[in-house]
């Protein structure tokens, strides 16, 4: 073969390839929005439920809320959340939770091969838009259920089974009453003060000295806190499993050194809750004001660190003033609300934002019974006024792109697409 026939060839053969090339664009363009890459594709495919098992793990997407998902104090609950842990431990399985920003963001999530199960109520309509399948938790009355992607069988029929078997009511009964015991202590209260005319708080002033020389706070504040946390009883244990004098989780007392054994031990004890007061004061650094930091500080211990950057972040972008904890208290109270918990410059979600907000007020006001100098106490329950206009739908930008973390059946190129593709302006 001659080097002209050659060039010739080769000319002919990169002509085909390029159309090639668009007829494959072109195919992709038409399956549009809901339509998943080859590779995606192939990525569920490998998805059935014995490679899920394989893993060990059933991977969730889920939206925040007090029906679906959150922490609690390092504790998973809500009812999806539930549903699924139960499906997953039938299976040998443990759950993680890929949370989304919105329904766009899950139906993505999971045609990209990022998560298993939707594990949220979608409509008939939105999960045949998105070519998915309806399984697991079905409302026939209300004509919504879980979804997957198709050409799963095992999944979709061990889904189906565990729903025919009606496991989603004893699991609803029991989350209703994991709810309810969430704030149970169990402890035996003592009195407030052993001798008041001597000064006396608790057999464990000693220690709060300590802790506050360790802190820098009024051993005072430390007894007050102390009161609330367990009544000054030493056994106290509460439901999520905090333990002792100041109620430490085991997870928290691993972080900070403390071996669990020696939490019912008071000396331990205070001394862990030292260690992480002084952790979150570090963290609450810029709360100029020592005063006031110590509300910060107490409302991270309770609630967690995230949940208040959270609610100074929401407060700063209404104009309140992020230094003063009584104008960021209320917006801790708004993270009840969808419609703070899912703004943008939210990153925790959901939180009970009323056992901390009063949790603070009940610490702070016992801490000017023990002749302390608290900061401004909000009346419990008290909302100020907060500006509306940071809601869903109301002047909100489209959520971000999120590339969710990598799992077993990732092909790479997952993106969540917003609420302002045409294909998707009928998600919830």
């Amino acid at each position: 073969m001659t080097r002209s026939t050659l060039h010739t060839f080769g000319l002919v053969l990169l002509l085909l390839l390029l159309v090639g090339c668009k007829a494959d664009d072109s195919k992709k363009a038409a399956n549009g929005a809901f339509g998943r890459s080859d590779a995606a594709s192939k990525a569920a495919a490998l998805c059935d439920l014995e490679a899920i098992q394989n893993s060990g793990e059933l991977i969730i997407t889920t939206l925040q809320g007090p029906d679906t998902y959150y922490d609690y104090r390092g504790v998973s609950m809500g009812l999806a959340y539930a549903l699924a842990e139960d499906f997953a431990e039938e299976q040998g399985l443990k759950v993680r939770v890929e949370v989304a920003e919105d329904s766009v963001a899950m139906v993505a999530m999971l045609t990209a091969g990022d998560a298993d199960l939707i594990a949220y109520p979608m409509s008939e309509r939105d999960i045949k838009v998105a070519s998915l399948i309806g399984a697991g938790v079905v409302d026939k009355q209300r004509k919504t259920s879980w979804a997957i992607n198709g050409g799963l069988p095992q999944l979709r029929e061990a889904l189906d089974t565990w729903q025919r078997e009606g496991k989603a009511v004893t699991v609803r009964k029991a989350e209703t009453q994991r709810v309810q015991q969430r704030t149970v202590v169990y402890r035996h209260v003592h009195a407030a003060w052993l001798s008041r005319e001597r000064g006396i708080i608790s057999p464990y002033d000693g220690l709060f000295r300590q802790a506050a020389a360790a802190t820098g706070w009024d051993w005072r504040l430390i007894a007050a806190q102390c009161y609330q946390e367990s009544g000054f009883d030493p056994n106290a244990r509460s439901w999520a499993g905090a333990q002792g004098l100041m109620q430490i989780m085991p997870a928290t007392a691993r972080s900070l050194g403390v071996a669990e054994r020696d939490l019912y031990s008071p000396p331990h004890n205070v001394a862990a809750a030292a260690k992480l007061i002084r952790q979150l004061t570090a963290q609450f650094g810029d709360v100029r004001s020592p005063a006031e930091r110590c509300c910060f500080v107490l409302a991270a211990y309770n609630g967690g660190a995230g949940h208040i950057r959270d609610a100074m972040a929401l407060a700063r972008k209404a104009g309140h003033d992020t230094q003063k904890w009584a104008e960021v208290a209320p917006f801790v109270l708004a993270l009840q609300s969808p419609r703070y918990y899912r703004d943008p410059v939210v990153r925790h979600g959901y939180m009970i934002g009323s056992e901390t907000y009063q949790y603070v007020n009940a610490i702070m006001a016992r801490w000017r019974g023990y002749g302390g100098t608290p900061t401004a106490i909000l009346p419990p329950g008290r909302m100020m006024d907060i500006p509306a206009a940071t809601g869903e739908g109301e002047g909100m930008p489209a959520a971000a792109e999120r590339r969710p973390s990598n799992n077993r059946c990732t092909r790479g190129n997952a993106r969540v697409r917003t609420p302002d593709d045409p294909e998707f302006s009928q998600m919830e």
